[in-house]
């Protein structure tokens, strides 16, 4: 058994997230690809980071971007090819920069050969490689009915029926992603052998997407919690009543991961940080760390029929409660996650900041200080670090995301639950494609992703001409000049605090202010952030002994916090 519990690698890690697509187009195809990643790695090494977290390259159809994968040892066309991935990767190596590669193993494509042969008859080889299920009946028509009452995460039933077989398949997300049957041992050694292969070829690791569905629940029986109608998902339900997720999960670890020195990193939602410990406990012997999603549901309402597409105002005591319970539940048992934003998650500064052109680097600095001096591995989604916004484009044909265009679909064409506005206001607010718009590199024609003239494959956040990287890169009181110093402390002389130290909340029903401190060897670090556009006052102890060590604002005010204000002090404890 692996003790995990002292000073690792991958807990000293500043990680940067890139999504290929959006992030540099090197051929002028309107498309981000691995050279234009490549050519960018000497950026993100002066900015600091030190492992990338790579989003889905392999050869896919794109029904979901990427995550739906056709061929596990192949690059996608359109983003290269593997001569472009190895010399990404050495140079990211020769940077000081490791690769984590996005393995997507609950699910592969519909046009993987695997489900082509598995579709191809009722007893071919193949066939249990997915999970394909009798009809449970007939409707008044004689229309076959699925095997139980299973919601996707896109909207719509968790099946897929199948003429030339006469049965359905399960898919957790969208029918062209066709869960596979990890029951079966010969699949678990296919997945096996595919991590191998990454691995042997030099990655330093994994971000496993859903991983904790991979197990469903005995019998496959209907979920109590689905009403027809309502904007749902029977995800939590199949990760509450699998059996079997964690002897995989040991499986997984022991046949792979064990044999190399990488990190890993699993997606899980409707996970709380008791059963995040089983996961990723010090002595686990699973994953390093896992990404929970409790967070990114305080601005939904659970009990609204839209479910995650809901909105309601953020409260940050609850936001606060969430955050300081992971941070006091895993301490000394487990490692944790730290991120505001990913290409799943709308844009952070318009979520829990300001982006108002008076605020939107002041919130910006003030969540990063907030995220980055906590106790856990801290993840960079592309764009945060300069302060990318929400975007609103004005026709729903403009968004690319499968499941912003599947609830418009359900919700305004299908049921008629809301108006166009309507659901066009939740997409500003909620939708993916807030993230995934293109990074906006200067101020010329295409924000600098792709050649002038060029179409790119979504729409350009039309402010990229005040907010990109070229001018905040020239401007020392930047945002990204911000997380440069961040990453810095981080990496360096505040190590030893910003990393290791233990973590007390302060101030815990303060609904204004977030405040903690971080603990360790004689002294301690204390962290005061201001959420609000209002100017407070907070003591927290303010006092002499104090050592200023970063902060958003030039002087510093005392117990009078400004709009959005962070600071941070070190002190004897």
């Amino acid at each position: 058994m692996a003790d995990h519990s002292g000073k690792q690698w991958w807990k000293e890690a500043v990680v940067y997230q890139i999504w290929p697509r959006s992030f540099k187009d090197s051929d002028g195809d309107g498309l981000g690809d691995i050279p234009g990643i490549t050519e960018k790695l000497p950026y993100l090494a002066e900015l600091g980071i030190n492992v990338i977290w790579l989003s889905p390259v392999f050869a896919s159809p794109n029904d979901d971007m990427g995550y739906d994968i056709s061929d596990y040892r192949a690059i996608m066309p359109e983003f290269g090819t593997m001569a472009d991935f190895d010399t990404m990767l050495e140079t990211a190596h020769s940077l000081g920069i490791k690769i984590l590669m996005d393995l997507v193993v609950n699910h592969s494509s519909d046009e993987h050969a695997w489900f082509e042969a598995s579709r191809a008859s009722r007893d071919n080889d193949y066939r249990d490689y997915y999970i394909w299920r009798d009809s449970s009946g007939h409707d008044e028509a004689g229309n076959p009915l699925p095997p139980n009452n299973w919601v996707s995460e896109f909207s719509g039933p968790a099946w897929a029926y199948d003429e030339h077989t006469d049965q359905w398949y399960l898919h957790m997300f969208s029918k062209k992603q066709p869960d596979l049957n990890w029951e079966n041992p010969k699949v678990r050694q296919e997945i096996f052998d595919i991590v191998t292969f990454w691995l042997d070829k030099g990655v330093d690791g994994f971000r496993l997407d859903a991983i904790n569905i991979i197990s469903k629940p005995e019998g496959l029986p209907d979920d109590p919690a689905v009403v027809p109608g309502k904007q749902t998902s029977s995800i939590p339900f199949v990760i509450e009543n699998g059996t079997r997720v964690h002897e995989w999960m040991h499986e997984l670890n022991a046949e792979t991961f064990a044999k190399y020195d990488v990190m890993t990193v699993g997606e899980m939602s409707a996970t709380l940080p008791e059963e995040a410990i089983q996961f990723s406990g010090f002595t686990s012997d699973e994953l390093h760390m896992i990404f929970h999603f409790e967070h990114m549901t305080v601005d939904s309402d659970p009990g609204a029929s839209m479910g995650k597409w809901s909105r309601k105002p953020v409260d940050l005591v609850e936001l606060k409660t969430i955050l300081n319970e992971w941070q006091t539940k895993l301490s000394g048992k487990a490692w944790g996650s730290l991120y505001w934003n990913n290409h799943d998650q709308p844009r952070t500064i318009s979520r829990f900041g300001n982006d108002s052109p008076e605020y939107r680097e002041l919130s910006g600095k003030m969540l990063a200080t907030v995220l980055h001096f906590m106790q856990g591995t801290p993840y960079i989604y592309q764009g945060e670090e300069f302060g990318m916004t929400n975007v609103q484009f004005d026709a729903i044909d403009d968004y690319k995301d499968l499941d912003s265009l599947n609830m418009y679909e359900s919700m305004v064409r299908q049921y008629g639950t809301l108006t166009h506005e309507q659901a066009m206001e939740l997409i500003y607010a909620k939708g993916r494609d807030n993230a995934r718009t293109p990074v906006q590199w200067d101020a010329s024609d295409n924000g600098g992703f792709t050649d002038a003239g060029v179409q790119p494959w979504i729409g350009i956040n039309p402010n990229f001409t005040e907010i990109n990287v070229a001018e905040a890169v020239s401007r020392e009181d930047s945002l990204w000049n911000f997380y440069r110093q961040l990453i810095g402390l981080r990496r360096g002389e505040l190590q030893h605090l910003m990393v290791y130290g233990d973590f007390l909340p302060l101030g815990e029903d303060d609904a204004q202010v977030y405040a903690y401190e971080r603990i360790g060897e004689g002294e301690k670090l204390l962290v005061i952030a201001n959420f609000t556009d209002q100017e407070l006052t907070r003591d927290f102890g303010l006092g002499e002994g104090l050592s200023p060590v970063i902060s958003n604002y030039t002087d510093d005010a005392g117990t009078t916090l400004r709009p959005y204000e962070a600071k941070v002090y070190r002190l004897a404890n």
